[in-house]
């Protein structure tokens, strides 16, 4: 009888013992740089952010910590969730534009329901679900990034000419903005029309293309803006703040001021802001960045404004290193509305823009936006994961 040779067993152990190393190393895959800054970024700024809640918030002496547990809910289901995304497939986003647009628009039109939508300085831009006020025009930003960028991704051999461009890009996405400016909320609209920009400058639209829907852009503003006496006090106040009213127009801003004047470089401390306790009356929410001025001074500001750099390098650079263009045209969409919205809170902050009501992206109080803000990153981290992971090759002696 022939006898069949077997390998010996420490060799059958060490072939296991391989291809439990190589499953293992698929799944621990290095990811890229620009996934490490976006989603480090994000992180910080977040955490940031609740801080600062809870400082600003901790005024109030009937439920001093409810602000800031509420955001703190809101930023344990939108973390996770940010990370969840960052596994979805690009292919699957691209399908799915469509849908989550008219989803967004649909959701937006609950704050005209009787009884469910909310009103509040003005704005019926609010519906109230469970005890939560949710802002449903806060998904609608992500969701006409997506749906931009699929649709110009069909339209790649057709952009230079112009009713290519338009249609169905500019009455779809006059439509949605419109149905915030129903509501009465310029600051999101303007966000929105920036949204709509960002994705048609990087789709690599010609110029001359470029600058009609800009200045409709614009021209809708303004005449949204001069319809409005109330509207037109606060930008005048913004240009001419020794003629207009301080307990009325100037109050907020001239406050906004103080409490960053207050400051100076190095602040006043953690939780000592003199603002938040009935001066500032949106110190939580739009005017965090003067409480950040005021406690932590030029330094806490300039801090903001690094970790808003560093995120928007990161997205940048996926711009830069994908080539896929839907990939490129929805972070181009993404990255104008985080970073121009954060830019005109700041502004408005410092009294450059008249009040619009535009929160800071992370920072503000305000749940839905924190969880919109971090699904966006969720998305612009599936997208880094497409980019190659910078390798480094080590000479073996």
């Amino acid at each position: 009888m022939t006898q069949t040779a077997h390998p010996p067993r420490s060799d059958r152990t060490e072939g296991r013992g391989l291809t439990a190393k190589v499953s293992l190393g698929r799944l621990f895959t290095p990811v890229s740089t620009e996934f490490l800054l976006i989603a480090s970024t994000s992180l910080a700024l977040t955490i940031f952010g609740l801080v600062m809640v809870l400082s600003a918030t901790s005024a109030n002496p009937n439920a001093p910590f409810e602000g800031a547990l509420k955001q703190g809910i809101f930023a344990v289901v939108g973390i996770p969730l940010m990370f969840v995304v960052s596994r979805v497939k690009v292919a699957w986003l691209k399908k799915v534009a469509w849908p989550l647009l008219i989803g967004a628009i649909a959701f937006q039109l609950l704050v005209f329901v009787p009884g469910l939508g909310i009103e509040s300085y003005g704005n019926r831009n609010w519906i109230g679900i469970a005890g939560f006020t949710v802002q449903p025009s806060e998904f609608l930003k992500l969701a006409l990034a997506l749906w931009v960028a699929a649709i110009l991704l069909r339209k790649q051999a057709r952009l230079g000419i112009w009713h290519h461009v338009f249609i169905p890009v500019v009455p779809v996405a006059a439509l949605a903005i419109g149905t915030v400016i129903a509501g009465g909320d310029l600051g999101t609209a303007m966000v929105l029309v920036l949204v709509v920009l960002g994705c048609l400058f990087f789709s690599g639209v010609k110029l001359r293309l470029f600058i009609l829907p800009l200045a409709l852009g614009i021209a809708g503003v303004l005449a949204y803006a001069l319809s409005s006496e109330n509207r037109m006090k606060r930008i005048l106040a913004a240009f001419n703040p020794d003629d207009c009213d301080y307990f009325r127009e100037c109050y907020q801003s001239t406050h906004g001021i103080w409490g960053m004047a207050n400051g100076g470089v190095f602040g006043l401390g953690l939780g000592n802001s003199q603002e938040k306790y009935g001066w500032l009356p949106a110190a939580a929410n739009d005017y965090i960045f003067a409480i950040v001025g005021e406690e932590l001074g030029l330094i806490g500001c300039l801090l903001v404004l690094a970790l808003f750099g560093a995120f928007a390098v990161g997205a940048f650079h996926i711009i830069r290193k994908t080539d896929d263009p839907f990939i490129r045209v929805a972070t181009g969409g993404i990255v104008v509305w985080i970073i121009g919205q954060a830019l005109i809170n700041i502004g408005v902050v410092l009294r450059v823009f008249p009040v619009m009501g535009v929160p800071l992206p992370f920072m503000s109080q305000g749940g839905t936006a924190l969880l919109s803000v971090l699904l966006a990153c969720g998305v612009l981290l599936a997208f880094a994961r497409t980019l190659p992971a910078e390798r480094t090759d080590k000479v073996a002696r």
